[in-house]
């Protein structure tokens, strides 16, 4: 079975999931997290090397306060409980997106989480963090733009390349498999440019239910699929 090398999850339903139990919404958070420390072990485990998933939007500034407040500290506090035993499992950690918006504080341990484990060599657990595919793209175009201003590249016209040269996901290959969970039929502005050929799956469970098991039925979809990548059947023989 060859499995996929880069899955991206939209990690979708927390807080559904915690109102169908009659909980706050902050408390689907808390065991989304228990979901993605299983799902990250898992993805070591089976050998996939790229693991991409959508922690916080661009959009998500404008849920209530009290939620954000907490999904800030519940990054930090994270961060500060797990971060050795992705060491210890040899994962690689970065986080993709807008970074400076966060608080300082925030920002120092999220800098001082990837470095200590930029030198790992397994999973490669990418966290997209205050994030938009619209946001990463008008980001990529202004880069090329002040790079030519300032003389450090040289074009006339930008090309698809130079904008994957600019993505946040630069050097990263572009996910085989998307997985959304909470049955929700949507992209929902996650990585826009590199999904352009990617399998999706969608799974009807709320992403706090989304373990082992489920992440093996996803797999196993996507390991039934000819992947066509505009072609024909024909003219992939």
């Amino acid at each position: 079975m060859e499995i996929p090398q880069h899955i991206a999850i939209i990690m979708d339903g927390n807080g559904r999931w915690a109102k169908k139990r009659g909980l706050p919404r902050i408390a689907g958070h808390k065991v989304g997290v228990d979901a993605l420390k299983e799902i990250v072990k898992v993805c070591g485990e089976i050998g996939i090397k790229y693991l991409t998933v959508y922690a916080f939007s661009t959009e998500n500034w404008k849920r209530p306060q009290d939620e954000v407040s907490f999904l800030m500290n519940l990054f930090f506090d994270t961060l500060e409980r797990e971060v050795n035993e992705l060491d210890k499992n040899n994962v690689r950690l970065r986080f993709l997106g807008r970074l400076m918006d966060f608080n300082p504080k925030l920002q120092e341990k999220i800098e001082n989480s990837v470095e200590k484990l930029s030198k790992n060599t397994g999973l490669n657990l990418n966290v997209m963090v205050n994030y938009g595919g619209r946001a990463e793209i008008v980001d990529a175009v202004n880069e090329i733009a002040e790079s030519r201003e300032q003389k450090t590249e040289r074009g006339d016209k930008i090309s698809e390349q130079d904008i994957q040269n600019h993505l946040y996901t630069r050097g990263i290959p572009d996910p085989d498999l998307l997985i959304r969970t909470a049955s929700e039929m949507r992209i929902s502005n996650f990585l826009l440019w590199q999904i352009a050929y990617a399998e999706i799956y969608v799974a009807d469970v709320f992403w706090p239910d989304f373990r082992r098991a489920e992440l093996m039925k996803a797999i196993e979809s996507f390991c039934k699929r000819e992947r066509r990548y505009g072609k024909t059947s024909e003219q992939l023989k």
